[in-house]
């Protein structure tokens, strides 16, 4: 470390981005320092990916104990089943804390000093912290920028915190409403619908777009949608704007087609936005677009009047360019890398997602129809595989048969592009996916593995056959 700093990096955010830049910072002999202003471990794991799990696995296990039917093809008879809303609600606290702890120990232990406080830019390599105790500049070799996003609330909803609330306050189960509407049919719609109907709640999805589930590929959301929507206690509203929301008992929803619904409650989950106001970014000239993600090149290196600014760097949330916890810290260990004379891109094409339903959907790489729009313009044409959890014999094994993985894959090359999954454990199953596109395998390798048997990732297996096969 030069002399004339204090660090080598100062990390403002303390996510999952910023934790993970800060180990790999101190594993390559970087003296580091982290700030937060918040909550240790930030969204993903005080509002975000952690609780939800949490929630979602103990109203799982309500759903699935209640399910009588199902219990009964595998010989089993459960009479009564209740729940303590007080006891999940403490459930996904205990979590949280336990993780939370576990990562602001696992920084400590390795050296890395937590600066306590609002940090912003204070100028070219200089990081100001503003705390209860005042203001400290400090000067650092490299700074990162990882300062996340929060819940987006359309103009016209107005948010109580109670009766229409955001996954922030939802997430702590206070209360479980009679009818609680739901805008918005993405992940975070799509987990809660999950939790409440499990605990008996009824719910009505509204999606400002035509089609349920947007950003799905189309084979998903049909799919999903006669699994996870229309066996449920759901109502659903497509192509509908919720113009005004407004609190109380009951809640008003004044949609666009000129109907008003009156609920107990409302959850807004239509999507997050960044922080990046009062972080300093003036201070050095550094851009933002105008959904407020500041603007980095391909190594995160954040861009004033598309300038590289030297030694800055912005990852995760902050940057709109894959809004998923594990994306963030994957670019955080990128930047250190190339900090240290690696030069590293993120692989985003290769970087899965999933939705915690019960079943659970994940996805890597592209949808078919994005899959033909690049086969449009780059010539080549496009084709589709798929397996069944249907006639797989761990599905059948586990009475749990609903379930597909639609393979996409280019004709020519047999290069995979995109692999979507909807069943059991779907969210673990992707990741051989992830694999393969990460080194661009092509349908006819994969169809050479071996899958163990009887194993849901069979479904994959003949799926890469088909493909491999159909010509």
């Amino acid at each position: 470390m030069s002399e004339q700093f204090d660090y080598d990096l100062v990390i403002v955010g303390a996510g999952v981005g910023g934790h993970g830049a800060a180990l790999h910072a101190v594993a390559n002999g970087l003296k580091t320092a982290i700030v937060e202003a918040d909550l240790m471990g930030g969204t993903c794991v005080n509002r975000g990916c952690i609780p939800s799990k949490a929630l979602l696995a103990a109203s799982g296990r309500v759903r699935e104990f209640r399910n009588s039917e199902h219990l009964s093809h595998l010989g089993i008879q459960v009479d009564g089943v209740s729940f303590d809303r007080d006891a999940i609600a403490g459930h996904a606290e205990g979590v949280v804390s336990k993780i939370r702890g576990d990562l602001t120990n696992s920084l400590q232990r390795l050296g890395v000093d937590i600066l306590r406080g609002w940090g912003r830019l204070a100028g070219k390599q200089q990081v100001a912290v503003q705390s209860e105790s005042g203001t400290k500049t400090y000067t650092a070799r490299d700074v990162l920028l990882s300062t996340g996003s929060v819940p987006f609330v359309p103009p016209g909803i107005e948010v109580d915190g109670k009766t229409v609330f955001t996954s922030d306050d939802g997430l702590k189960l206070s209360w479980l409403p009679d009818w609680i509407a739901i805008i918005g049919s993405g992940y975070i719609g799509l987990e809660f619908s999950d939790v409440y109907t499990a605990l008996g709640c009824e719910v009505t999805m509204i999606e400002a777009l035509d089609q349920l589930m947007p950003g799905f590929d189309p084979d998903i959301a049909r799919l999903a949608k006669r699994v996870l929507i229309e066996p449920r206690d759901i109502e659903i509203k497509v192509g509908v704007l919720a113009k005004k929301v407004t609190p109380g008992t009951p809640v008003v929803i004044e949609l666009s087609d000129g109907e008003v619904l009156e609920v107990d409650a409302c959850l807004v989950a239509t999507g997050r936005v960044p922080v990046t106001k009062d972080i300093g970014l003036e201070s050095v000239g550094a851009q933002t677009d105008r959904r407020g993600f500041i603007q980095v090149d391909h190594l995160l290196r954040v861009l004033a009047n598309d300038t590289v600014v030297p030694h800055l760097w912005a990852i995760g949330d902050a940057t709109g360019k894959m809004m998923l916890a594990h994306a963030a810290s994957a670019q955080g260990i990128a930047v250190v890398e190339t900090i240290c004379g690696r030069d590293k891109e993120v692989d985003y094409h290769s970087i899965p997602a999933a939705a915690f339903t019960h079943p659970e959907i994940s996805f890597v790489g592209i949808t078919e129809p994005q899959a033909k729009e690049l086969g449009k313009a780059e010539g080549f044409e496009v084709a589709a595989a798929r397996g069944y959890f249907k006639g797989n014999s761990k599905a059948i094994a586990e009475v749990e048969t609903d379930g597909m993985v639609k393979l996409i894959y280019r004709k020519d090359t047999g290069e995979v592009l995109g692999v979507h999954i909807l069943g059991l454990h779907a969210a673990d199953m992707i990741h051989e996916a992830s694999a393969a596109i990460a080194r661009r395998a092509s349908v006819h390798e994969l169809a050479q593995l071996v899958h163990t048997h009887p194993t849901l990732s069979e479904t994959l297996d003949e799926a890469y056959k088909r493909a491999a096969f159909a010509h």
